[in-house]
Order: C-alpha cells, then structure tokens, then sequence
C-alpha cells in the first residue's frame, strides 16, 4: 500500500493544469484496459450466454421476421 499512498501524495500536489494531464492519460489507460478484458472475454466466450439472451435490435427482428 505504501506505493499507492506515495502515488496520491503526489497527485495531490500537482498542479490544476498536470493534475488535468494525468485525469485524461488515466482515463485513457483505464479505457484500455477494460477494453482489453471486454475483448479477452468475447474471445474466451464468457460473454456469449449474455448475448443470446439480449432482446435484438427493431431492424434485426424485422430482418428475421421476413425470412
């Protein structure tokens, strides 16, 4: 923990325009990770039974109704 209290007595110091810096690069690096596990997940088919339970889209029901 002694890391991630040094990292936050940092962070509490930088100034309003640095600390606006490090929001959007953090931002950006938590958007890539959960992207990353979102596409580790498809990939391992946990998402799957979530996806075939989902209602379908107006234009996709319709597409399959004129089959």
């Amino acid at each position: 923990m002694h890391r991630v209290e040094n990292i936050e007595g940092q962070v509490k110091n930088l100034s309003p325009e640095e600390l606006k810096v490090f929001r959007d690069w953090f931002a950006d690096l938590y958007a890539e990770i959960w992207v990353a596990q979102i596409e580790a997940d498809v990939k391992n088919g946990r998402l799957r039974a979530l996806a075939e339970r989902a209602p379908k889209p107006k234009f996709q029901r319709a597409l399959s109704a004129s089959s």
